[in-house]
């Protein structure tokens, strides 16, 4: 294992094991343990490199609560909508082409190298030329290599019809992305998330304060959060807009979800697509101390940064990230893994491990632990 995996902690997951014993997560708060005493300056490349599969977004986000401490303590960050779109998509991107094969795919890894070849010719990917603008070019590779047929056609149906027109469109196509979610529907567990529980702590002021005082307050709080004493799911499904909400969910249909993101980030601006989709935000919530959110690619992410009262040092420091909202050990994760079925075929088992990861998708390894489950262990905290 690598210095950098260490790092970065990871998932050890137990399936059909009680939900105590079902998953556990080895991440650590290295945030706040190396962000105290930084300059406020340095905290951003920081944070970006200690989170460096989603460090455009840590970055951002970094700069934008440091900028609510303390106006003048670091640059204001410019264009925060182009770059949070532009940055979302791309990690789309990567995750739909890399993760999804290797997850969902046939051991052959024709998918794989079928997906590989797509990802060549993705203009996200590719440096932007004099700063031209690369959403034509990125929604006729969507078209051409993912969809196989125009973007908003696509997005109106899944919109209408959800899991109904996911399964029509993947049973349609050929192409390696509708034969890789069609050939995952036989994994999905049917049952949908609870809506109720989708995480939207950051549409209303008076609810990120109360989220800033759990982050200052609470310790641990950062590693294990509750919302409202329970615990809460993240992801393109529960954005501000809301546009998902009216659909059942399940696992499988999450991948929808996800691809539908990625669609509506590739469409001209305009309400609910283009720059006008993603939502991010910043507060004052005291002398020194400033709270940060963003909606990116796996979910919502929080920072909090407190400074000290005469310099531009950091003091404090909280990074709440969506894997700790997902794989929560008691979590939506957690319960699903607990309850999979070990009288399964050992496949269908491993399939339906591999739609939960794709689906909500943490930031970090995760491996399995076969081992039966012992009669009083407990998860290590």
């Amino acid at each position: 294992m690598s210095a950098a995996l260490d790092l970065a902690g990871r998932l050890c997951v137990r399936p059909g094991a009680p939900l105590a014993q079902a998953l556990h997560s080895s991440r650590r708060d290295w945030a706040g343990r190396l962000g105290q005493g930084q300059p406020a300056t340095a905290l951003p490349g920081l944070l970006a490199s200690l989170f460096n599969l989603c460090s455009h977004a840590h970055r951002l986000c970094a700069q934008l609560a440091i900028h609510a401490a303390r106006p003048g303590a670091g640059p204001a960050p410019a264009d925060v909508a182009q770059r949070l779109r532009h940055e979302t998509a791309q990690e789309h991107v990567r995750r739909i082409g890399l993760d999804w094969p290797r997850l969902l795919g046939p051991a052959d890894g024709t998918t794989q190298g079928a997906a590989l070849q797509a990802l060549q010719t993705c203009p996200l990917l590719r440096p932007a030329a004099n700063g031209d603008e690369p959403w034509p070019q990125a929604q006729e590779w969507l078209q051409r290599e993912c969809l196989h047929m125009p973007a908003a056609t696509w997005l109106r149906a899944w919109q209408a019809c959800g899991a109904d027109w996911l399964l029509d469109w993947s049973t349609r196509h050929d192409g390696w992305l509708p034969a890789l979610v069609r050939s995952a529907r036989e994994a999905d567990s049917g049952r949908a998330l609870d809506m109720a529980r989708a995480l939207r702590a950051h549409g209303q002021d008076d609810q990120l304060r109360t989220l800033a005082a759990a982050l200052a307050l609470k310790p641990g709080f950062a590693l294990q959060p509750l919302w409202h004493g329970a615990c809460a799911h993240t992801g393109p499904w529960a954005r501000l807009h809301s546009a998902d909400d009216g659909l059942p969910l399940t696992p499988w249909t999450l991948l929808g979800s996800r691809l539908a993101e990625l669609v509506r980030l590739c469409l001209p601006d305009g309400p609910g697509q283009g720059d006008g989709w993603l939502r991010h935000g910043a507060l004052h919530t005291a002398d020194g101390q400033g709270l940060a959110w963003v909606e990116m690619a796996r979910g919502l992410l929080v920072h909090q940064v407190e400074l000290e009262p005469d310099v531009p040092v950091v003091h404090a420091c909280r990074v709440l990230a969506p894997t700790e909202w997902n794989f929560h050990p008691a979590g939506e994760v957690a319960r699903r893994i607990s309850a999979l079925d070990n009288t399964l075929p050992a496949a269908l088992r491993t399939r339906q491990l591999h739609l939960l990861m794709a689906a909500f998708d943490p930031c970090v390894p995760f491996e399995v632990d076969a081992a039966p489950a012992v009669e009083g262990e407990v998860a290590h905290a």
